[in-house]
């Protein structure tokens, strides 16, 4: 125990250490706030490239994992559909540039629905970013120790650290290039797990494909309440939201779209280890076991693909909280505060993990709020009064804490299983927020 221990703590300190020395320095806030270097901004391959490996954060691979244990191949299905989120988000983004010619969201809520408007989304997207820093850092505490132990808290600490590091040398720019080495690097170890679940003669790609059923009670009900909420989901999260306006509008969408077919993909391929797991009558959390199963190398290959998951989200996460102070909200664009900024959310967003919150709620009941957004986005275009906007968020909001506690009606549930309440809270959600948003325009006429 204690040699894959060191092991482990050597994976961190090394890859975090490699990731600072290549980081590019950002000396100006183009670079550090746009990724912008000598005028020239990051071609389709980096963009896709970071998109890709900036969503597959450390909790969504675990997640991804439980689910192929949990439902076989329908798990993994259902959860890779949040990545529908990408093509969405790419002919919005890519529609709002060219025929609203906005700069970022924040340029496009403003104008329509002012500053007020800006205040309360840019509270939505700061709970979104402050979850993602404990919620992938808690998945990395969890492969030092058992929660609640020291080495558990001390390797949180010290990720955060060395990933908070790198992020402040070059801002969204060291973001960006980082995310390419993970993202070469997350693939060449999936290859490896992969490589190592098939080459067991009792489990095939023929049977993997096969397992699960596909009811609403065994992953359907996820897969469906995952498609409805790429409706707005995408648009809560800057890191996602950010990479969409920092390369020209043709760039920007075939990235969006290849990353949505590669991530998906990815999420599917990884939820095979949940699937290997259930064909084996391994337990408990399905790629921690799987790797201890297979021995020490392949245990390492899984902390090293959680570790730069993990990175790379969190070092995202740490360039859009930057760029929401400093150049959204316009409280100073320089780079002190750029930098200043990213030290305060790792602080705030590390409080938590000495709370033992829990992993997916991150993910679920977030998504569930911002359903609000969906008609914001969907039919941008229509002008409809300013009250529209807080109408359907606050609509979007009720319905997310009838999801917290447990308080929607049992008789507008029409499926059975473990997210039945989740789809159609989110159903009904959309369909009331679709509604608020539109009736202040019929009543005015």
């Amino acid at each position: 125990m204690e040699n894959i221990m060191l092991w482990q703590w050597g994976l961190v300190i090394t890859s975090s250490v490699v990731l600072f020395l290549l980081s590019p320095l950002a000396k100006n806030t183009n670079q550090f706030f746009k990724a912008s270097f000598h005028k020239k901004t990051p071609n389709t391959i980096m963009l896709t490239g970071s998109l890709v490996i900036s969503w597959i954060f450390a909790k969504s691979i675990t997640n991804a994992a439980n689910l192929g244990l949990d439902y076989g191949i329908v798990g993994g299905v259902a959860y890779a559909a949040y990545y529908l989120s990408f093509a969405i988000a790419g002919f919005i983004i890519y529609q709002m540039r060219t025929q609203g010619h906005f700069t970022s969201i924040h340029h496009f809520l403003t104008s329509r629905f002012g500053k007020g408007a800006v205040a309360l989304f840019s509270i939505l997207i700061s709970i979104r970013l402050f979850n993602e820093v404990w919620s992938n850092t808690m998945v990395i505490g969890t492969y030092f120790g058992d929660t609640g132990t020291s080495p558990y808290y001390w390797s949180i600490l010290v990720f955060t650290l060395l990933t908070l590091a790198y992020a402040l040398k070059g801002g969204l720019s060291s973001s960006i290039f980082t995310d390419v080495i993970q993202m070469g690097l997350f693939a060449l170890l999936l290859l490896v797990i992969l490589w190592n679940i098939f080459s067991v003669e009792s489990f095939t790609l023929t049977a993997a494909l096969n397992s699960g059923t596909w009811s609403f009670d065994l992953g359907l009900n996820l897969l469906l309440a995952a498609v409805l909420q790429s409706f707005s989901y995408p648009f809560h999260d800057p890191v996602l939201t950010d990479r969409g306006f920092i390369s020209s509008p043709k760039v920007t969408l075939r990235s969006f779209l290849w990353a949505g077919i590669i991530g998906a993909f990815c999420i599917v391929l990884f939820s095979f280890i949940g699937v290997y797991a259930k064909a084996q009558g391994i337990t408990g959390q399905a790629a921690v076991e799987v790797g201890k199963a297979f021995g020490l190398i392949v245990l390492l290959v899984i902390n090293l693909i959680m570790i730069t998951s993990a990175a790379s989200t969190l070092d995202s996460t740490f360039s859009s909280f930057s760029k929401l102070l400093s150049v959204d909200l316009n409280f100073g664009n320089t780079l002190k505060l750029g930098r200043l900024s990213m030290i305060i959310i790792a602080i705030i967003g590390t409080l938590p993990v000495f709370l033992d919150a829990e992993i997916l709620s991150a993910t679920t009941i977030s998504g569930t709020m911002v359903i609000g957004l969906t008609p914001i986005f969907l039919f941008w275009k229509k002008p409809v009064p300013k009250i529209s906007f807080y109408l359907s968020v606050g609509c979007g909001i009720f319905f997310g804490l009838l999801l917290v506690f447990e308080s929607f009606p049992d008789a507008l549930i029409f499926s059975q299983g473990k997210y039945a309440s989740l789809l159609w809270i989110n159903f009904w959600g959309i369909l009331c927020c679709m509604l608020m948003y539109f009736t202040p325009k019929w009543i005015k006429g």
